[in-house]
């Protein structure tokens, strides 16, 4: 199992500099991914919020190690193509530590609805999965072409390739109990299955595994990946939260480090107290298993 962590990249941490800065320690300390959130708009009052792109180009440059990405992006409103110049430029820039994290994207009111792109679920879902099929095109460096519903690309080829083969690897995030994101992920190379203000359980997962494997059409090596939270000033206790999931599969374990874990309320804004229990944990390292 390798240990990631996820963080929204607001308040301090929208300042590139800073990000890096944490990303470094997070790679001292033992972790093997360090994801930040990909947002525009996300909250009220508003946070400040960093590009994601910008945020992991510093990320990259400053470690060398750490598998990263953003989980996860929203196809949905960002052309394809531009994303894919930028992850593959980031791919090369790591020397093949990216991981894409892609879904429908929340909250739709603030990411979609602000800036008056369509918000239902269906259309998301619709251009994520032509989104998807670009990508994976255009990442060939051999000549593409699509036609869908949503996105037409003429023939083309895009250059360079990434450093990763057959290509950077895509985990799909989506609810724990939905079909359909499980469907889009036995296409791609990994599933996040996210349970709101809880963990999925280790059950969860024994219902989860079967349904996507009866749907993989390839061989290669799939991700499944889980979300939670462990103590770092608890070593036994970390691991054994960890140990059952571990047991039943589990490739990745992702910490969630964000304010609202160590008390921050919805409405407010992050405080240099929240922010310093945000870098302690990650200072901490991840649960050891041995």
């Amino acid at each position: 199992m390798k240990f990631g962590l996820t963080m929204p990249p607001f308040g301090p941490y929208a300042d590139p500099n800073t990000l890096a800065s944490i990303a470094r320690d997070a790679e001292s300390a033992g972790w093997d991914g360090f994801f930040i959130w990909d947002h525009v708009v996300y909250d009220h009052p508003y946070h400040p919020l960093v590009d994601p792109w910008i945020g992991l180009a510093a990320i990259a440059a400053q470690t060398s190690a750490l598998r990263f990405g953003a989980m996860i992006t929203s196809i949905a409103r960002r052309h394809p193509w531009k994303v894919a110049r930028e992850t593959v430029s980031l791919d090369l820039l790591s020397r093949g530590r990216l991981i894409f994290g892609a879904g429908l994207g929340d909250p739709p009111e603030r990411d979609f609805g602000t800036f008056n792109e369509p918000e239902d679920a269906a259309i998301r879902a619709e251009r994520l999965d032509e989104g998807l099929t670009i990508l994976d095109g255009l990442w060939s460096g051999q000549p593409f072409s699509f036609q869908g519903a949503h996105y037409t690309v003429k023939e083309t080829v895009f250059l360079p390739v990434a450093a990763q083969h057959p290509r950077i690897p895509i985990w799909v995030g989506g609810g724990w109990n939905k079909r359909a994101p499980m469907r889009r992920a036995a296409r791609w190379d990994g599933f996040f299955p996210l349970k709101w203000r809880s963990m999925v359980t280790v059950d969860d997962w024994r219902n989860i595994q079967p349904y996507i494997r009866e749907r993989r059409t390839s061989d290669a090596p799939f991700d499944w990946v889980q979300g939670g939270t462990t103590p770092g000033d608890h070593p036994d206790q970390a691991a054994a939260i960890v140990r059952p999931y571990l047991d039943v599969g589990v490739t990745w374990w992702v910490e969630q480090i964000d304010p609202w874990r160590f008390g921050l309320g919805w409405d407010d804004l992050m405080t240099p107290d929240i922010v310093e229990q945000m870098n302690e944990r990650i200072r901490q390292g991840p649960p050891k298993l041995v």
